[in-house]
């Protein structure tokens, strides 16, 4: 088979007292993510589906909370290194769709950076990387603003070797 999707899912508790990033973005917001690295939940989300399409486990795997080695390391690093893993085995993005959840702060104004970030990130152009900003409409611990989520799939297509 020369095509695998992946999906990814990431949610981290806000905490004041903390930067708030997003696809190794900083937003500026009160409340920032809770998290043992940088807590960027768009990435993490993007490294699991990345690793989940070829059945490659998750990104505790690789980064675990309990190694401080990884203590607020910038998520785009860890990104990379997932891609070398993934490219190291034949395979590069063909394109990424992902989805952020928060109730605030509003983020049309940074995703086009987001998108720039991560697409230099992983040495890809950044049509793409498709990034989608939406509430929750106040339902649940999202929409109470007590976290921030993201979903994302990634099809992943094999090399020529």
């Amino acid at each position: 088979m020369n095509i695998r999707i992946g999906n990814g899912y990431d949610i981290h508790r806000l905490v004041s007292g903390r930067q708030l990033i997003l696809g190794g973005v900083e937003i500026t917001h009160e409340l920032g993510l809770l998290g043992h690295s940088d807590a960027d939940v768009l990435t993490h989300a993007i490294m699991d589906a990345m690793l989940g399409a070829l059945s490659l486990g998750d990104i505790g795997h690789y980064f675990p909370p309990s190694d401080p080695k990884w203590s607020g390391a910038n998520s785009l690093i860890l990104l990379e290194q997932v891609d070398l893993l993934i490219r190291g085995q034949n395979w590069q993005i063909v394109n990424i769709d992902s989805t952020i959840v928060a109730e605030r702060p509003k983020l049309k104004p940074y995703i086009k950076t987001m998108r720039d970030k991560l697409a230099q990130t992983l040495k890809i152009g950044n049509e793409r990387v498709s990034i989608k900003a939406t509430t929750n409409e106040k339902l649940g611990a999202i929409g109470q603003e007590e976290g921030i989520c993201a979903y994302v799939v990634v099809l992943l297509e094999k090399t020529m070797t």
